[in-house]
């Protein structure tokens, strides 16, 4: 779990450098992490769903 402590704020650094330099990707960035956030809100209930 220690590593998804140190993961988040690395993501969001590198994210918030990258939209920095190319403020378009904004969008990009978003989606991406909405729906990471998403699928690993949902992977104990999908993981209990197939077995």
């Amino acid at each position: 779990m220690d590593n998804a402590l140190l993961l988040q704020p690395l993501v969001a650094l590198i994210a918030g450098i990258l939209i920095l330099i190319m403020p378009r990707l904004l969008n990009y960035v978003v989606a991406i992490y909405l729906i990471v956030v998403g699928i690993l809100g949902l992977w104990p209930q999908l993981a209990t769903l197939g077995g």
